[in-house]
């Protein structure tokens, strides 16, 4: 018996309450209550609210037979949308939660693992949405869990839906994801780490209050909450932060490649980012509803390859192949690519489709890029319009020489870019060399 003193109120004592009431109460915390799954009898109650209340699947850290159990009988650990398994990151983030999805305004780890393995191995899960809205939670569990959402990538693809946090630990899981779609007041970041502690002594001194800490080991009682917080101590656990939050914004690195590199990371000094200002500074991809997001998901989740991490890779005519095209970076992509991995014989039709991804990708790449530069452009609206990447450019620089911002241009272009500069950064610079003759 985990909680005698709740037990002692719920069992073997008279009750004034409704029985689906009780049902839904007895469900939700029997088997915390009893460290074990209960069953009922005596209660008039349809069989369907009962199953509707049956306590959360527990899983396991190491033997996990959660697809099995969920598949006999016959449902799925997390949502099915147009075969996108829809998989809740909310509230709190802990380890060790042994159950799957949100319970008591908390989420774990654990869970999460459990869900990602069954939706990763289910063949009727084409995609993998991340919905996530949370503040953060427990350092433990977060980067082993981080690793697992990017691993599965390689399987299937997978998006994060933020709506309308992911921060810290949220973030953490978020950055593993191919694309991050955040909304207007979407909040993203704060990759930093920040950790408690509690000193007592005053208010039990005044209360009278003597506390006397037997111990053996000179660290035991490091940071007790009944004493201050000696200097050395401090600067030990300031070490210790250091040195997660450098895994933090390496993990983050990972998940987000060349869009925020771990300098950058290590760089937001844990700030958050909202809306436009998050795909600005490179912590998410698109700024747009998440429903409207998750409905063109839904719709071709193969639209984002995994390995271009320059931008999405949008289809506009059907598949006549089935093999996945990696579209060249936007810098040096011919004008209509056809290589042996992408088409095996001639076919005029699949070439066609494939300049048409290649051209998308290219306005992608060119409103990504805008957006760093503070103009934002709809890439989904230039590619149903058919702007060419050459139009989209020239209003960038036109937007930016308004402003008079061309020679900043050139003072933030990132050190680490390629050796060609993109198109708009190139132009840019010509432009502030013809304005200084």
């Amino acid at each position: 018996m985990y909680h005698a003193q709740i037990a002692q109120r719920a069992f073997n004592t008279p009750l004034m309450v409704d029985p689906a009431k009780a049902l839904a109460f007895l469900s939700g915390l029997g088997s915390r209550i009893t460290g074990r799954e209960i069953t009922f009898q005596g209660l008039d109650v349809d069989v369907s609210d009962q199953a509707a209340v049956k306590p959360p699947t527990r899983v396991s850290l190491f033997g996990n037979d959660l697809a099995q159990r969920h598949q006999r009988n016959g449902s799925q650990p997390y949502a099915v949308v147009d075969g996108i398994a829809v998989i809740e990151i909310a509230g709190t983030l802990v380890h060790r939660g042994a159950w799957i999805g949100q319970s008591s305004g908390l989420t774990s780890y654990e869970g999460i693992a459990a869900q990602l393995q069954a939706a990763v191995a289910d063949p009727g899960v084409r995609g993998i949405a991340l919905d996530i809205d949370s503040f953060g939670g427990e350092v433990a569990g977060a980067f082993d869990l981080a690793d697992r959402i990017r691993a599965s990538r390689l399987q299937k693809p997978v998006q994060a839906f933020v709506a309308e946090h992911a921060l810290s630990a949220g973030y953490v899981l978020a950055s593993q994801a191919d694309r991050i779609i955040v909304p207007r007041t979407g909040a993203v970041g704060s990759i930093g780490v920040v950790a408690l502690h509690t000193d007592m002594s005053g208010a039990l001194d005044q209360k009278g209050i003597a506390v006397t800490l037997i111990h053996a080991g000179s660290h035991k009682i490091d940071a007790n909450p009944y004493q201050p917080l000696p200097e050395a101590v401090h600067d030990q656990m300031q070490r210790e932060l250091e040195v997660v939050r450098f895994l933090f914004a390496e993990t983050v690195a990972a998940g987000r490649g060349d869009r925020l590199t771990h300098a950058a990371a290590l760089a937001t000094e844990a700030a958050v980012f909202r809306g436009a200002d998050a795909i600005a500074a490179g912590l998410a991809d698109e700024l747009a509803d998440p429903v409207t997001a998750f409905c063109s998901f839904a719709a071709d989740p193969r639209g984002t390859n995994p390995t271009n991490r320059k931008g999405p890779q949008m289809t506009t005519t059907p598949e006549t192949s089935t093999e996945t095209v990696d579209t060249p970076p936007v810098e040096t992509a011919p004008a209509a690519p056809a290589t042996a991995a992408t088409v095996q014989t001639p076919n005029p039709v699949a070439m066609s489709a494939d300049a048409v991804r290649i051209e998308a990708a290219e306005v992608a790449q060119v409103c990504a890029q805008a957006a760093r530069l503070g103009v934002t452009i709809d890439a989904a609206d230039a590619v149903t319009r058919g702007l060419k990447p050459e139009v989209l450019r020239a209003r960038v620089l036109a937007d930016l020489a308004a402003r008079s911002d061309a020679a900043g241009i050139i003072a933030t272009a990132p050190a680490a870019a390629a050796a060609k500069d993109s198109p708009i950064i190139a132009a840019a610079k010509k432009a502030a060399t013809d304005a200084k003759r």
